[in-house]
């Protein structure tokens, strides 16, 4: 868990140099929540590239199992319902993993739409209940053969809950508030603070139209996740 009011401080310091800008809560909480999206992204990207590259030797060196360190918090699985083979995504679904039954534990494949409505053409290739498959339209899982059932299990890689820099107003001032009902920290891994001030620092250039501040922010984001794949 990285802290909020580090992280806003940190950010506030660095804009705030030579008199480059303020950034207010309100934006702070904006450009906050885009940033950990975009590093939960980016830790998908990563996962497909150290999955293409040897593993070290070194428990802490092996980024896969770094990465899956990360990305454990959000990993999650839930049973739900399917109602003539439509299972509705969960509303808080970021990635999604496996879908099976859990009746027999049968994982079902997922097929893109056309290679879903050619395979059912055959009575040789078409899906059955030993052999399921899926494919994704309007956020829906669609089961072929389309059953009813309670025991879908999905597996998901879940949205981080909304990050939140809380403040009351005293003198004209925001003051951070640790109140849990005003603020919530970041659910990221504790050593993503860094890549959560640059990146945050990037985008509130932006918005300030400070291009030196974006531009500086930019160059020691990507410092850092140059060194990540060394």
């Amino acid at each position: 868990m990285v802290l909020i009011d580090t992280v806003y401080q940190r950010v506030l310091a660095l804009a705030n140099k030579e008199q480059r800008g303020y950034i207010t809560p309100q934006e702070f909480n904006l450009f906050a929540n885009q940033a950990q999206l975009e590093i939960l992204d980016q830790y998908m990207n990563d996962v497909n590239y150290f999955n293409r590259t040897p593993g070290n030797s070194e428990e802490y060196a092996d980024m896969s199992r770094i990465l899956d360190e990360k990305l454990g918090v959000f990993k999650t699985e839930l049973t739900l319902s399917a109602v003539n083979g439509i299972v509705n995504f969960p509303v808080n679904l970021y990635k999604l993993g496996k879908v099976y039954i859990r009746n027999g534990a049968r994982e079902a494949d997922q097929l893109t739409k056309d290679q879903v409505s050619r395979i059912t053409k055959s009575r040789l290739t078409a899906p059955n209940q030993q052999r399921p498959v899926f494919d994704i339209l309007n956020n829906q899982i669609r089961l072929q053969p389309a059953i009813s059932a309670n025991d879908v299990v999905v597996s998901f890689v879940r949205k981080p809950i909304s990050a939140n820099w809380g403040y009351v107003v005293i003198n004209n001032k925001a003051l951070y508030d640790p109140n849990p009902a005003k603020t919530t920290n970041f659910e990221l891994h504790d050593s993503e603070e860094t890549e959560l001030v640059y990146k945050i620092l990037k985008l509130s250039g932006a918005a300030i139209q400070r291009n030196d501040i974006a531009q500086f922010a930019q160059g020691m984001e990507q410092g850092i996740q140059q060194s990540e794949k060394v």
